[in-house]
């Protein structure tokens, strides 16, 4: 006689929350870009166990860079002239550098990771295909807003992530999330010089970098259609093995 099999099945969820993102490569440095993160996603659990699983998010997400401070005029960073050849000209040239870049991306993660079912704690990792749909630049007052086909910044960011949570209550669970682009966003040309008595620049340097979005996430998710029992599970001495609550799942009850 064959062993009952248990079917498996979808779990649906959406998370909603906070990117706090930084570009490795360009003159900026910090995690002081905050945008959203946020978007519905499918969990498949794996085995008999279901310990395991594999899912599928659908995320809008804002990455980039941002600083806002005084340098010091002596020691001036200068862009590429080319990346200012359709900027708001109506805001004028300031000394207070402000430096930002926006990126906006529809994100498609896969996740494979492992939960320790009694604590509810779990553990995975995979890969994002994000797509840009919106770029916006602003260097020393000057704001370049971005066509995303005009090949300024890759239209497609491909990342490695990392992903970490615990569950709060019942279907909520707290996630930290890190991720890194595996391949350059774009390609940027810094000049940098020093302001001389006759009012001229002269260059004293100049690189090329290769930009990666580099992003922490914080976020809250919540779980449509899993259920959960009350963990019966205690130690000799009457203590509760795990969490109050537990997924509904005849292994753990």
């Amino acid at each position: 006689m064959l062993a009952p099999v248990q079917a498996q099945r979808f779990i649906g969820y959406v998370s909603a929350g906070a990117n706090f993102s930084q570009i490795e490569g360009d003159d900026v440095h910090g995690f002081y870009k905050v945008g959203v993160n946020g978007g519905p996603g499918v969990m498949l659990p794996l085995g008999k166990k279901q310990n395991m699983s594999i899912s599928a998010e659908l995320l809008y997400t804002q990455k980039g860079s941002r600083c806002s401070y005084r340098r010091d005029p002596f020691d001036t960073i200068y862009y590429h002239p080319s990346m200012f050849l359709d900027v708001d000209r109506s805001v004028p040239f300031d000394s207070t550098i402000k430096c930002r870049m926006s990126l906006d991306y529809i994100q498609i993660p896969i996740i494979f990771r492992y939960e320790d079912m009694r604590s509810g704690c779990y553990i995975g990792a995979g890969f994002a295909w994000s797509r840009l749909v919106r770029a916006k630049e602003i260097y020393n007052g000057f704001t370049r807003t971005t066509n995303v086909t005009s090949g300024t910044f890759k239209t497609s960011d491909w990342t490695f992530l990392v992903d970490a949570g615990v569950r709060l209550y019942k279907n909520l669970t707290l996630n930290i999330r890190w991720e890194y682009s595996m391949v350059p966003i774009r390609t940027m040309e810094y000049i940098i010089g020093r302001p001389v008595s006759d009012g001229s620049f002269e260059i004293t340097d100049s690189w090329t970098s290769k930009l990666h979005n580099h992003v922490f996430s914080c976020r809250l998710t919540y779980y449509i259609n899993e259920k959960f029992v009350l963990n019966t599970k205690t130690k000799n001495d009457g203590t509760r093995i795990g969490t109050k609550w537990v997924r509904d799942i005849p292994e753990y009850q």
